[in-house]
């Protein structure tokens, strides 16, 4: 989304505000520096079939430095920001053995004797238009991953400089505009001076953001063109919280945004304090709360933020970006890394959900016509069981280093976790006969994302240790609304009463058969949803790290039995629209400050 929306008292290019996609929260002000990356220009020539082996050679020679750049970057953010910041460099390396990446410009070298930065430009090109098809959004921001190993690679083909402006040399405070920052660039930034920054592309689960809010950056992303309508010198304003940017705002606009910061520093202060509190409502009730995480690097910011734990562990990152299957020892030592990180507290690892458009190259599920419906997660471990056996053997060695818990995607019924559990229990017979350790308690649940699984919930229960509401899939599905659809996303409704009802239907089931069910869907951190998902009976809310201490707050500000009565009430309503309003004023009756 990208509205302008002029300021009552605007004229012209002044107070001018304009929506983006908030990236990092936070308020600041300052004057604009636009950092523009020189895309290389290359053009098609022709090698003679006796150079073409020194071509492939020198692209070769592009992706050695480019390695030694990027184990340099990746040491530089580990001295500054640690090993938990770094580590996503790895997937970066990993990118520069792809087949996909440099076999098919190798590939491309050899066939079509054409030189080597058109040849990889070409590839880029094919790379990039995959990932903004994509309709997960965390796949498709890895499409920046791409773009900062394709641009590394074209600087050293082409023999160019980096631009003179770069965001490690700074010499005076700014907020950066650009069409797009790499991970890289985010992590280079010199936080004295850069106050914030705004991009044309983006999203808020790409690297770039995540390390942006570690390092406390405001940032806005998704402008569409605001590379074209800022100049160097333009003063803005950057409120990351609503992801708003407001060009040349009058005096009046900056005093209001200089008492909204102190409000917020204040808050941060205040839930600084909580990180540390256990959720506990105001009558003794406990919830536990835990964080989302994509990569073993995330723990710690999960705990520093308040985590009791994960509540999701999404393992695709480790089969993603690479030309093979990720071995059993691989798998084991990222699973153990997050075992021992996060003990005492449990971890609660997803198996493998590829399929849908979570693709990888190297495994071919082959065309389907529908394939949100079709071969993917717990279905496509249960047809090659061969995959499924590896990560669950990492898992089960990992198990005995801390609490994990094993928890299966897209199940439908009970007869697909029969199904599951059964392979689950031929890998545990077989660490047995060869004398390996692993947790033989080991708690073993279901996400629950499908209708059919949510409606037969009290069958499933006889063969789960817990559910776990996914409720992204689950909304999507129950309402039959594409969620990335922009033409019908209004009717994509959390609070909906067939979704409320549902999700209700679930923690009855499961509290009946002596069950425990949590939430690791983006609802369970919405500070909207707290009263009526606490209400309903949730044991765990899982969501991403920067949502806990506000969800902390909301909790202890609360009691179990007004939230009972809230919930209650809300069943009873016929339209969402009332459920959200009579919420919206109950809690913002309590906490003034998050509404």
């Amino acid at each position: 989304m990208n509205q302008e929306q002029p300021l009552a008292n605007g004229k012209g290019k002044n107070n001018i505000t304009i929506q983006g996609i908030s990236a990092s929260p936070g308020i600041t002000i300052g004057l604009a520096l636009c950092v523009g990356k020189q895309e290389h220009q290359t053009r098609r020539r022709t090698i003679a079939k006796k150079l073409i082996e020194a071509e492939i050679s020198r692209m070769q020679e592009a992706v050695d430095k480019t390695k030694v750049e990027i184990n340099h970057v990746r040491q530089l953010i580990a001295d500054k920001m640690g090993e938990k910041h770094a580590y996503i460099f790895d997937s970066h390396l990993l990118m520069l053995e792809d087949q996909m990446l440099i076999g098919e410009t190798i590939s491309i070298i050899r066939n079509e004797r054409i030189n080597a930065e058109f040849a990889l430009g070409m590839v880029l090109s094919q790379l990039n238009n995959i990932f903004q098809s994509m309709e997960d959004e965390y796949l498709r921001e890895r499409g920046a991953d791409i773009r900062d190993i394709g641009r590394r690679l074209m600087k050293h083909l082409v023999e160019t400089d980096e631009e003179d402006v770069t965001l490690s040399n700074l010499r005076k405070e700014a907020i950066i505009i650009t069409h797009d920052l790499t991970p890289s660039d985010t992590a280079q930034m010199v936080k004295s001076k850069v106050l914030g920054f705004v991009t044309d592309i983006g999203g808020p689960t790409s690297h770039t953001a995540i390390m942006a809010r570690s390092l406390e950056i405001p940032a806005v992303v998704g402008l569409k063109d605001i590379t074209r309508r800022v100049q160097n010198g333009d003063e803005l304003i950057i409120d990351g919280q609503q992801g708003l940017v407001i060009i040349n705002p009058d005096e009046a606009t900056k005093e209001r945004y200089r008492v909204i910061s102190k409000r917020l520093e204040q808050i941060d202060r205040d839930l600084e304090h909580l990180r540390e509190l256990p959720a506990e409502t105001r009558d003794g009730h406990l919830i536990e709360i835990a964080a989302n995480i994509e990569f073993p690097s995330e723990v710690g910011s999960a705990l520093e933020h308040g985590a009791r734990g994960v509540g999701l562990y999404r393992t695709e990152f480790l089969y993603l970006n690479r030309d093979n299957m990720p071995s059993e020892e691989e798998q084991f030592v990222a699973y153990q890394k997050v075992a021992e990180a996060t003990a005492p507290y449990p971890v609660i690892i997803r198996t493998l959900d590829l399929g849908g458009d979570k693709l990888v190259s190297y495994f071919d599920i082959g065309e389907e016509v529908n394939p949100f419906l079709g071969l993917r997660a717990i279905r496509l471990c249960l047809k090659h069981p061969e995959i499924f056996k590896v990560q669950l053997r990492a898992i089960l060695r990992a198990s005995v280093y801390g609490n994990l818990k094993i928890m299966f995607p897209m199940i439908s019924g009970a007869e697909e976790m029969k199904q599951a559990r059964s392979v689950l229990e031929e890998v545990q017979e077989e660490l047995r006969q060869a004398s390996i350790a692993f947790d033989e308690e080991i708690e073993v649940g279901a996400m629950i994302e499908i209708p059919s699984a949510a409606l037969t919930a009290d069958i499933l229960a006889h063969v789960c240790d817990f559910f776990s509401l996914g409720t992204n899939d689950l909304i999507q599905y129950t309402l039959a609304v594409e969620r990335a659809n922009e033409n019908i996303a209004y009717l994509y409704d959390p609070l909906h009463l067939a979704n409320l009802r549902i999700i209700k239907q679930v923690i009855e089931a499961a509290h009946s058969h002596g069950i425990w069910v949590g939430m690791c869907g983006e609802m369970a951190g919405n500070p909207l949803f707290a009263l009526l998902l606490l209400g309903m009976g949730l044991d765990e809310l899982s969501m991403s790290a920067v949502s806990i201490p506000e969800m902390k707050k909301i909790i202890r500000a609360i009691t179990l039995k007004d939230a009972r009565a809230t919930a209650h009430k809300a069943l009873q309503m016929t339209s969402s629209a009332e459920i959200a309003e009579m919420t919206r004023e109950k809690i913002a009756n309590l906490i003034v400050e998050i509404f």
